[in-house]
């Protein structure tokens, strides 16, 4: 049984890790490792599908930290797979990766309306029990990007999963793609605790656009727009902890520096958020959170994620000719006029995003 007392509300996710060159920056990530867990914070998360992450936390927290002293989550993606066989190796690899011996938190990963059926059919919820029985798992759960509908679905119909890991944050809250509300009082309902991920939405609400930062700033100048962000969803009930990709010791120090002796919003600040989703709700931004589902398939190798933040640049402040110039870096090697329209990236995108017909807006609107 999951004991929410022993967890502090910031968890360190390990998706966007500091790099060097193209590999990770072990030696930066040992001291973001370090930061954290003098602070007093435990809860580390992986996944089989991070490239390097896995290895890097090994490096850097297992070898060097005793296993009690921290938690671990970690997934199993079964997209990755065309066999049942290859999807429950996904395990045995994390094992291997990582060495920690045990999962604390193993998820089934990215669970949406279209693939959900893989789970089941590779029989991964039976797989994912026995690994608890064993010992080898200590807390099972799921990460979803799915409807409503299909939440209540899966809850009701797994009962042994004892968390959801969901998509919050208050630019979400009321979207009608994510239904981070919805999914969020459903979890609850059938009594489940909740990790955050995306509470800074990719990194876009550390930077929301001026109108927004101008609003924060004018209520405590001193806090980063990222602090109003993690608060927003580590304030709400049943939260185990809110999950922060941090890619370096600046943002590790700015996350510590109010999570550490967390205060819940008061009533003040709540009514700040709700003006900030406000003006937001008026920006026509596109929901990318730079995850990088899209780009692993893409047999051009398009830079969607990049190509999208250039756009949302404009959207967001303004920015034309920076938003440009962001745009000609991020089509350097291959444009939207390369795209074939397969759709591979569609599928798996968390947000939902129509991304062959916003590569196009994209390109009208920046490509001149």
């Amino acid at each position: 049984m999951i004991e929410m007392k022993d967890t502090k509300k910031l968890g360190f996710g390990l998706m966007r890790l500091p790099k060097k060159g193209l590999s990770i920056d072990i030696e930066e990530t040992k001291r973001m490792v370090d930061l954290f867990m003098e602070a007093g914070f435990t809860y580390f998360d992986t996944a089989h599908v991070y490239p390097g992450s896995e290895e890097a936390i090994r490096k850097a927290l297992v070898e060097r930290y005793p296993r009690e002293a921290y938690t671990l989550a970690t997934k199993l993606f079964a997209p990755l797979s065309l066999t049942e066989k290859q999807a429950r190796k996904q395990f045995e690899t994390s094992l291997q990766r990582t060495k920690a011996g045990y999962i604390d938190y193993y998820l089934l990963h990215s669970i949406m309306d279209s693939n959900f059926e893989k789970y089941e059919r590779f029989h991964l919820w039976d797989y994912v029990k026995s690994l608890k029985e064993e010992g080898k798992v200590k807390h099972l759960g799921f990460s979803f990007h799915g409807t409503p509908e299909l939440l209540e679905r899966l809850l009701n119909d797994h009962p042994e999963a004892e968390f959801v890991q969901l998509q919050i944050n208050y630019k979400d809250w009321e979207d009608k793609n994510v239904a981070s509300r919805k999914n969020y009082e459903i979890a609850r309902s059938h009594g489940k605790y909740i990790t955050v991920m995306e509470p800074v939405k990719g990194g876009s609400l550390a930077k929301p656009g001026k109108q927004v930062e101008d609003l924060f700033k004018a209520y405590a100048p001193d806090r980063s727009c990222a602090s109003w962000a993690i608060r927003f969803v580590a304030s709400l009930d049943g939260i185990l902890t809110v999950l922060s990709g941090m890619s370096n010791v600046e943002q590790m120090k700015d996350n510590l520096s109010y999570m550490k002796d967390f205060k819940p919003l008061d009533e003040e600040e709540r009514k700040i958020i709700q003006k900030a989703q406000q003006i937001l709700g008026s920006i026509d931004m596109i929901p990318c959170t730079a995850c990088s589902y899209c780009t692993k398939g893409c047999p051009q190798q398009i830079r969607i994620p990049e190509i999208f933040a250039a756009m949302n640049m404009k959207s967001a402040n303004g920015q034309l000719e920076a938003s440009k110039e962001a745009y000609l870096n991020a089509i350097e090697t291959s444009s939207p006029a390369d795209c074939l329209e397969c759709g591979q990236c569609e599928s798996v995108c968390p947000q939902h995003i129509k991304i062959i017909e916003e590569l196009k807006k994209c390109s009208e609107a920046l490509g001149s």
